[in-house]
């Protein structure tokens, strides 16, 4: 097993025993050493191995058993017949924003809920006003986060459906008929959830190609199988369609099956104007006479357009600028922001991310652990800072060939102001200020809170703007309008957090940010060196969000980015 499925495992024994009433520190115990195991960087496999276990801060006798087992076995009995106390249901309710192990053990006991629809029975029957730890405003929390459920029913992040069609594409391309495959739909477009996953093929043996797909690892249900189109469900719920076409289509399938509904409503329109026809199977004149194009390219022309990248192609004014921009590709990019390290949350050490920076052709990498307020999180005190400062410095002359930025990712408190005083602030080479506390605030006091923190002298850039989790909470309410015209007065960058929970600033906003001159910065938010590849995720935001070359802090080097930084 992973470190990240050992840990999980742990936490949920965690929220077991909440549920089951143990004492708390026993629970405590579980979440403690499952952080421990995220932010170590030792092979827990070896740790077994080895019986070194109990290096790990608050592994005893008990717990380190138990990980012995769940390494060596993949399973842990412990935790199944503690799962199998309560009914499968009730876990669903966990992702409710508000809802711990404590209440929903209050609801499961008291009023036998157990699932998600008997949950919002009760709410919409007032069950929740009158019960221990709820009260009117829990309710009304509770019934927002249903909604909010509900509308990202059947929704998985980019990360999860590339993995999976990143996986299915490599499995198909071993038999030897598949001349050609492509990943479409809003996959391609770098939509930031995904309900499904489109694959295009081309090959000279259909039958072969399907039969194989049906075959991949981690398919559990095959829902459809045809000759042109063939339907799975994988372990994870999530749905995979696979279309194979001929050669000759491939070009014209690629293009239908990666735009949007209202994108393709527009392409077919702009045929039909000039006496074509257009569809998944050609680009058609007269009297259904294919007009051969080689590529896209040449269907974009036929229609008389310049090519429209994919991540562009939701009508969202593709159609209508003069020219699309030369967006932003990954050669672009020379440097990478907001890295953590083990000086506060993150596995790997400055030497190891530097390390990770400098093989994936980064000239320089931007540290940015947490700051005081952030305990949490291991955030770093001024002696910290000072420590950090020097280790740097003293990487950077071993590692050759790339620059150590000294940042930080300093909390913006509840009045706006960052949690360092100036004469700390002073000594970073950058400060992304960013809000990890007291989300529930009202637009008018969020906005208020984010504009102060703009204002400061200090703030480089701000980090995930709106603090939303994709598929587990809404971002606090802003007036974006206020803070794009404070960001672009005060000369502050406005991060594209690459984080595939986050992925925050929107796309839908990139583009009238930086048309009113404002900068952008891709930030992975790395915890570890595998962290680092979460950029190609902010690239493809950065795309879709139309931002060009010089829209973004990290396609400057670092002298130009310093010198951006010094004329605040």
């Amino acid at each position: 097993m992973t470190r990240k499925e050992i840990a999980a495992v742990l936490e949920e024994i965690a929220l077991l025993l909440e549920l089951s009433g143990e004492n708390p520190f026993k629970s405590r115990s579980y979440t403690n050493v499952a952080r421990q195991i995220l932010q170590s960087s030792e092979d827990i496999a070896a740790l077994v191995r080895e019986k070194r276990l109990r290096e790990l801060k608050g592994v005893g006798e008990a717990l380190e058993q138990k990980i012995t087992e769940l390494v060596s076995t993949g399973k842990l009995p412990y935790h199944e017949e503690l799962r199998a106390r309560f009914p499968e249901t009730l876990f669903a309710l966990f992702d409710i924003p508000g809802l711990g192990a404590k209440r929903i053990k209050t609801l499961y006991e008291d009023l036998g809920i157990a699932t998600l629809g008997e949950l919002e029975y009760a709410c919409n029957e007032n069950r929740l006003i009158t019960l221990k730890g709820f009260g009117p405003k829990m309710q009304q929390k509770v019934l927002d986060g249903l909604a909010f459920a509900k509308r990202h029913q059947g929704q998985y992040l980019v990360s999860a459906g590339l993995e999976a069609a990143n996986a299915l594409r490599d499995w198909l391309c071993d038999e030897k008929s598949v001349s050609q495959i492509e990943i479409a739909g809003s996959l391609r477009r770098r939509k930031e959830t995904v309900k499904d996953v489109d694959l295009l093929a081309a090959g000279s043996d259909p039958d072969r190609i399907m039969a194989r797909f049906v075959e991949a690892p981690g398919v559990e249900t095959v829902t459809s199988r045809g000759d042109t189109k063939s339907s799975v469900v994988l372990a994870s719920g999530l749905a995979v369609d696979l279309r194979v076409v001929s050669g000759t289509q491939f070009p014209y399938a690629l293009a239908h099956f990666t735009g949007s509904k209202d994108h393709n409503v527009v392409m077919r329109q702009r045929a039909k104007d000039r006496k074509m026809k257009l569809n998944e199977y050609g680009l058609f004149q007269g009297d259904d006479r294919l007009l051969r194009c080689e590529d896209e390219e040449a269907i974009f022309a036929a229609l008389d357009l310049p090519y429209i990248p994919p991540e562009l192609r939701e009508d969202r004014g593709e159609f209508d600028a003069e020219s699309v921009p030369e967006l932003v590709q990954r050669e672009d990019l020379l440097g990478v922001m907001h890295c953590h390290s083990t000086y506060s949350d993150g596995r790997s050490s400055l030497e190891e991310m530097t390390a990770g920076a400098k093989a994936r052709g980064y000239r320089y990498i931007g540290f940015a652990d947490h700051s005081q307020s952030a305990a949490y999180a291991g955030g770093l005190r001024p002696a910290d800072v000072e420590r950090q400062h020097d280790e740097i410095d003293k990487v950077m002359e071993k590692a050759g060939g790339i620059r150590l930025l000294k940042g930080i990712e300093s909390d913006i408190l509840g009045d706006g102001s960052l949690d360092y005083d100036e004469k700390i602030l002073k000594q970073f080479d950058f400060v992304i200020a960013s809000v990890h506390s007291k989300l529930t605030m009202t637009e008018k006091e969020a906005t208020q809170r984010l504009l102060a923190a703009i204002r400061n002298p200090y703030t480089s850039i701000l980090g995930h703007p709106t603090g939303r989790l994709l598929l587990s909470r809404e971002g606090y309410p802003l007036d974006l309008d206020a803070i794009f015209d404070a960001c672009a007065e005060h000369r502050v960058a406005i991060e594209i957090n690459a984080n595939p929970h986050r992925l925050d600033l929107d796309w839908r906003h990139l583009r009238t940010a930086s048309e009113r001159g404002i900068k952008l910065c891709i930030g992975p938010d790395a915890h570890s060196v595998e962290g680092l590849d979460d950029v190609d995720y902010g690239l493809g935001i950065a795309r879709k969000g139309w931002l060009k070359k010089d829209d973004l802090l990290n396609c400057m080097d670092a002298e130009e980015l310093l010198a951006w930084r010094r004329t605040k």
